[in-house]
């Protein structure tokens, strides 16, 4: 309620002004491009706005990145693997790696963090001396960002002494 001061109007007996009630206007109705013209001056909640929107693009490459990093880890293990399992067939050829088999399992056993199997390794006498092959089915952990398994292979050979 407004309280004015009208010259026509008496005074209360203590001296304070009497209340006037202002007329009541009723405010237009707002039209679709008088609200868009305010929400467009209205910047707040943009930054939830833009994150709602990178988040997924961002967290998508940080998990792209992580699987990559995965994959070229896995590669190199592998790849020692072999190397390590045909080194040790040459060089210990009557201990620990005496057979084919245990080749094999030395191979598996070499990169222990990944688990692989020693049906992953194979271990022949080829004309380039002792050759261990290894073949591996990689899986992705993000199987909905990245949708296809790479079968990996690596091999090394070492000349008989």
């Amino acid at each position: 309620m407004v309280e004015a001061y009208p010259s026509d109007h008496h005074h209360g007996q203590l001296g304070n002004p009497l209340p006037v009630s202002p007329m009541i206007q009723a405010s237009p109705r707002k039209t679709a491009s008088s609200c868009a013209r305010g929400l467009l001056g209205d910047g707040r909640g943009t930054t939830a706005v833009e994150f709602a929107l990178l988040a997924p693009v961002l967290f998508s490459l940080i998990l792209g990145a992580i699987e990559f990093g995965r994959f070229l880890w896995t590669v190199e293990a592998l790849n020692y693997s072999v190397q390590e399992a045909a080194r040790c067939w040459v060089v210990n050829p009557d201990g620990k790696c005496a057979t084919s088999t245990a080749v094999q399992t030395f191979a598996a056993n070499a990169a222990p963090q990944l688990g692989f199997a020693a049906s992953n390794f194979t271990a022949s006498v080829a004309a380039c001396g002792y050759q261990v092959v290894a073949s591996y089915k990689f899986k992705f952990i993000a199987t909905g960002l990245i949708p296809f398994a790479p079968t990996l292979s690596a091999q090394a050979c070492f000349p008989a002494t």
